[in-house]
């Protein structure tokens, strides 16, 4: 697939006040700093696409950017905070809960990884609440181009080695770099296919 248009829509909140149309929408999130405007800027071909929108406070928002009028790319607040109050980590955590736990459109979840890191708990306490609440997901690892590639590919093995401790089948990985457009097309042709495989059902 390649992407020919890429148009911001709305932000928010509010699920409640999402798009209200029933196109499939494909969310992205993370820890901070793991990314994910880069790789959504990257995806979709466009330098600024995901700062476009970005005004003080977004982090705290909903973002629904239209992609070749066919889909929604959503990119969500990221979780971890650590300098964040308490506050502010509760707010956080109900946007993104009540959009992934009720928004109907929602098709599948991309979930950034830092590549560069070992297996972090609050990266695997959240994979293993997306499992036990069936939300389908794929993992992202980004900054490929930040190490070697004998580094690169200890720390992915390291990271599935961690996650088959608890998971039998493991979920679809992508390993990406936003610099060199590493694993683009992959995780587009993902995309791509489960639209096409959403048509036939229709």
């Amino acid at each position: 697939m390649e992407i020919k248009t890429a148009e911001f829509i709305i932000s928010n909140t509010d699920f409640k006040k999402c798009p209200e149309s029933q196109l499939p929408e494909y969310a992205f999130i993370g820890r901070s700093n793991v990314g994910k405007s880069s790789l959504i800027n990257m995806l979709c071909n466009r330098k600024d696409l995901a700062m476009t929108s970005s005004k003080p406070g977004k982090t705290l928002l909903i973002n629904h950017f239209l992609i070749n009028n066919q889909w929604h790319l959503v990119d969500l607040p990221g979780y971890g905070y650590a300098s964040a109050g308490k506050k502010i980590r509760e707010q956080l955590k109900n946007i993104i809960e009540s959009y992934l736990l009720y928004r109907e459109q929602l098709t599948n979840v991309f979930l950034l990884i830092d590549s560069r890191l070992e297996p972090q708990q609050i990266d695997i306490d959240f994979m293993n609440w997306l499992g036990e609440e069936e939300i389908p997901f794929a993992i992202v690892f980004t900054k490929l181009d930040k190490m070697s590639t004998a580094k690169a590919k200890a720390n992915l093995a390291l990271y599935e080695a961690s996650l088959r401790e608890s998971w039998d089948a493991l979920p679809p990985i992508f390993a990406t770099s936003s610099e060199k457009s590493i694993g683009r097309s992959e995780v587009l042709n993902y995309i791509d296919d489960i639209n096409k495989s959403l048509k036939n059902l229709a």
